[in-house]
């Protein structure tokens, strides 16, 4: 599972730390498998608008920890977009 993978890189990272499940980098991690579940999910069922709800919700989370992240730690935040294919990669 996708989960499992990236959780076994993120405590290679981040070995000092005890709980690598409360870090920023595995709840985004987390919520970006929610967000591709629902959105499969919501291009069968259209009208299941609890599920549109709670994608909503997810959405603005996890958009409240990338800010945290990339004001905390620009570094890490670029690894973890370019790691997850998140962002578009902004052209100039």
């Amino acid at each position: 599972m996708v989960k499992n993978s990236f959780f076994s890189v993120i405590s290679q990272e981040e070995e000092k730390k005890e709980e690598t499940k409360g870090s920023v980098e595995f709840q985004i991690v987390n919520f970006t498998n929610q967000i591709r579940r629902l959105t499969s999910h919501l291009e069968l069922h259209k009208k299941d608008y609890l599920s549109q709800r709670g994608l909503k919700k997810i959405l603005g989370k996890r958009q409240r920890l990338l800010a945290y992240l990339s004001k905390k730690n620009g570094i890490r935040y670029k690894e973890l977009i370019d790691r997850l294919d998140i962002r578009e990669p902004k052209s100039r």
